[in-house]
């Protein structure tokens, strides 16, 4: 008789790499300023977050926050179908919709029921969910709740899209979902090609703008950057990256986001969003639009660690994001070379099948405003001295930016 649990016992993956000490995952920090965290014991320069804006410890956001948990309290104990929905959520879906130029927005509890719930609420038997490759997991497992059917194209490839949706029933409903920013590569979604495609077959678009919601567009995210805003169908975006909380929310038309919020089973059998996470983002959406300069340090920094680590030698693909990955290729050295910034000092994001390709692993990093130029250039430092040792670089170029 078969038993559900051999596949645990039969699990060992996770061990072996505990035993060699290895294992990246599930390790706690005991303190986290921001730029810097404590990690067993050490300093080390954070460059594993998504804390985009540096918001999550900005005394503003904290103090609002504070304010409406001695208002509120911890929880809403209710669906915002039901008992759930305070007046601040009626306000964040309202400034959301403004701020990202749409019609109407509706909030969630996390970015993953925002995806799951849309796509599940919307793809119906008969329709077609169409999603990039790399598309993130909750786009996938929103396809697979859904009742209808998923295809994928080549990531950013516009003219597999077009194959794809060629393919497909003229009379079919179809659903385009691509991430603005994409999480691992760190590469903008090249909107207005598929925006053209999608629009000779009649299919609707939807972005995944976790990535991209205060960080391109000046803030507003990838529609915005490429000035087609009105173009997109639905924007969807979380509060776990730039806006220091935690969350999610779909922005379109009133008319679909009516439909969502009555048909997301994500958002009707979930208790509602907490009102200090609530006024966290109001917070920072205030201090988004009221002092750009966050979202242009955070491009400069950006700029001058792909600008270094692309002078050290190292693979950083095509990113041109404050994403940027550090592409080793064979598991094992990725794992050893996370271990060895550690090491100098340096934490990221070791990501290796299925979160990205067969041989194609890598450290993500990823930048905020408020790494100053000491942090950078300790990270730099510390990824020449490993890229040495572990033979994953040339030897440093006499035109080496670090220090500059």
């Amino acid at each position: 008789m078969a038993d559900l649990f051999d596949k645990a016992k039969k699990y060992t993956r996770a061990k072996e790499a505990m035993e060699a000490g290895l294992y990246p995952f599930f390790r706690a920090l005991s303190d986290s300023e921001g730029t810097t965290a404590t990690f067993e014991g050490r300093e080390v320069v954070m460059l594993g977050s998504n804390n985009y804006l540096g918001l999550t410890t900005d005394p503003r956001v904290r103090g609002a926050a504070e304010e409406a948990l001695r208002r509120y309290g911890t929880s809403v104990t209710g669906s915002r179908f039901l008992n759930g929905t305070l007046e601040l959520h009626l306000e964040l879906d309202r400034r959301l919709a403004e701020f990202v130029g749409k019609e109407a927005a509706m909030v969630f509890p996390t970015g993953y029921q925002t995806n799951v719930g849309t796509i599940s609420a919307l793809v119906a038997k008969g329709d077609y969910l169409i999603i990039d490759k790399e598309a993130h997991a909750c786009v996938v497992d929103g396809g697979m709740m859904s009742r209808g059917e998923m295809k994928r194209f080549k990531h950013n490839d516009t003219a597999d899209l077009e194959r794809v949706l060629a393919s497909l029933p003229e009379d079919a409903g179809k659903l385009v979902v691509v991430d603005g920013v994409y999480s691992m590569g760190g590469d903008i979604a090249p909107l207005p090609g598929i925006l053209q495609v999608c629009k000779r077959y009649g299919a609707r678009v939807m972005i995944d703008d976790a990535h991209g919601i205060g960080v391109t567009g000046g803030g507003r995210g990838t529609a915005a950057h490429y000035g087609l805003t009105d173009e997109v169908d639905l924007i969807m975006g979380t509060f776990s990256k730039s806006f220091a909380s935690i969350g999610g929310f779909i922005a379109g038309t009133a008319e679909v986001v009516h439909y969502i919020q009555h048909n997301a089973r994500a958002l009707i059998f979930s208790a509602a969003l907490p009102a200090p996470n609530v006024v966290a983002v109001l917070k920072a959406l205030e201090i988004i639009e009221s002092e750009p300069q966050h979202v242009k340090s955070l491009w400069e920094n950006a700029d001058y660690m792909r600008d270094g680590l692309r002078n050290l030698g190292y693979n950083v693909g095509n990113s041109n994001t404050p994403i940027i990955p550090v592409i080793i290729g064979e598991d094992y050295r990725t794992m050893l070379s996370w271990h060895a910034l550690i090491h100098e000092g340096v934490y990221t994001n070791p990501v290796g099948p299925p979160g990205v390709p067969p041989n194609q692993s890598l450290l993500r990093t990823s930048y905020m405003a408020t790494h100053r130029r000491e942090h950078l250039d300790r990270a730099l430092a510390a990824f020449e001295i490993v890229g040495n040792n572990l033979d994953l670089i040339a030897q440093k170029q006499p035109d080496s930016t670090i220090g500059k």
